[in-house]
């Protein structure tokens, strides 16, 4: 795979996906977005009822993250994205966009070709316990810590061939970014 156009910092709720990603942004001068930004309203409101989202509420979300990357990296910026993520179908529209989530997303016509963003997804990875106690200091976030099982319950972490990289969340955020950036130098 050529080099990626776009880092994908995924993981589970409190797993330090927007403080990496914004500072792996910092460091090598690319465009951060975090994806909670994004999210519609009633997605903000069902999970600060403790309702977890299901693939209904998330596709509509996900089409316009690759929208956003897609245009930037068309304009010829890099990105970074903290985005959960958390199966490998919400991924892959991140990647292609509504042919990723075809058919849940409405076809693209026959004759349009979709458009791909060279993505490195960035797994950030650790225990329940270990993620779970981050959430229970965490402050002001829309996503209650009880909904951390269900994040759980749907993670699918990313396997061959997607192109990935693992990172355990148990080491120090200067160990985690010097891995994701020793990682860059050899794509």
């Amino acid at each position: 795979m050529a080099a990626p156009d776009a880092l994908l910092v995924m993981g589970v709720s409190g797993s330090g996906k927007s403080t990496v990603g914004a500072q792996l942004a910092s460091k090598l001068g690319w465009k951060f977005y975090d994806a909670d930004d994004y999210h519609p309203e009633e997605n903000r409101v069902k999970m600060g009822r403790g309702i977890p989202l299901n693939d209904q509420d998330r596709i509509p979300w996900l089409c316009n993250l690759h929208d956003i990357l897609l245009r930037d990296v068309a304009s010829g910026h890099c990105v970074v994205l903290a985005c959960s993520a958390l199966k490998k179908m919400y991924r892959d529209i991140l990647i292609r966009g509504k042919a990723g989530a075809a058919p849940k997303c409405e076809e693209l016509g026959k004759e349009e070709k979709p458009s791909e963003v060279q993505l490195l997804v960035v797994h950030l990875s650790g225990s329940f316990e270990l993620i779970s106690g981050r959430l229970l200091k965490r402050k002001g976030h829309f996503m209650p810590s009880q909904l951390l099982q269900s994040q759980f319950d749907t993670l699918e972490p990313p396997v061959a061939p997607e192109n990935f990289i693992q990172v355990s969340v148990d080491k120090n955020l200067s160990e985690i970014i010097a891995t994701i950036m020793e990682t860059l130098k050899m794509k």
